[in-house]
């Protein structure tokens, strides 16, 4: 299962571009706790990538660690064909173009407007008023919110909250975006508004990875996938590899989209 699968499939004869690449990782928390067990991914450039797997299985922390937040216990995560390292120049031209969207916006959100907000990481790239503002009015038509933009963030509702979160990052022109549960704790409304703008950003170039309980969600979604259980990888694939994988399926504890669901019954 994995690259040779995909290729095949689509008729294609060369590797993809692999813009994240995390080499044999292991990390352990202070208190003991063994998060990540020898993980290896290749992220695919300008793909949408979703990564799979329970509560515990290392989802949040892998991504962590391609955004330099955390530093590996043992491997090494490289980023566009180089190694990671953890001095703070290397780190700060990695996050501006690594970035990472987290489940809760109220753990990234603190400016006292939406403006304040989106304006904070692209001043802090010593950039311009003229291309600050630029870069905040690019990412607020993107996420739709201009309307919002003297709105207090503490008086917004969930939904504008991850748009916001989400504009945030996009101010800072990333060429990697990186969503931990985009959808979780939303109406169907509000996740379609999130996964067309996903959609329309991927149609730019930059590279989507996100983590997900919906499997309908990564099966008619994602390019590829990944499987996390245990602190490992558990598999990987197209999702129609990684979805008749019974096997795989049950030792993830995920269950098949309903529309291969249907066609199995048919």
């Amino acid at each position: 299962m994995g690259w040779l699968s995909w290729l095949c499939g689509r008729g294609v004869f060369f590797l993809p571009e692999v813009i994240l690449e995390a080499r044999d990782i292991e990390f352990e928390y202070p208190d003991g706790t063994k998060a990540l067990r020898g993980v290896s991914m290749g992220i695919p450039k300008g793909k949408k990538t979703a990564v799979l797997g329970p509560n515990g299985a290392g989802k949040t922390t892998i991504f962590l660690h391609f955004n330099g937040i955390l530093k590996p216990t043992k491997g090494k995560i490289r980023f566009a064909g180089r190694d990671i390292c953890y001095s703070h120049a290397f780190l700060l031209e990695l996050r501006k173009n690594v970035g990472i969207v987290f489940q809760d916006p109220d753990t990234q959100l603190f400016s006292a407007s939406v403006l304040q907000e989106i304006s904070f990481g692209p001043l802090n790239l010593g950039l311009s008023r003229e291309n600050v503002l630029r870069r905040v009015n690019q990412a607020m038509a993107a996420t739709e919110i201009v309307e919002l933009k003297d709105r207090p963030t503490h008086f917004l509702s969930y939904g504008q909250k991850k748009l916001v979160s989400i504009a945030d990052i996009l101010a800072m022109q990333p060429t990697v975006l990186i969503c931990d549960e985009p959808t979780a704790w939303l109406d169907p409304g509000n996740a379609a508004r999130i996964m067309d703008l996903f959609d329309r950003i991927n149609q730019e170039g930059v590279t989507i990875i996100f983590s997900t309980h919906d499997v309908d969600l990564a099966y008619s979604w994602a390019d590829y996938i990944f499987v996390m259980n245990q602190g490992m990888v558990a598999g990987e694939g197209i999702p129609e590899e990684v979805f008749q994988n019974e096997s795989l399926l049950k030792e993830a504890d995920l269950n098949k989209p309903w529309l291969i669901d249907v066609y199995d019954e048919l």
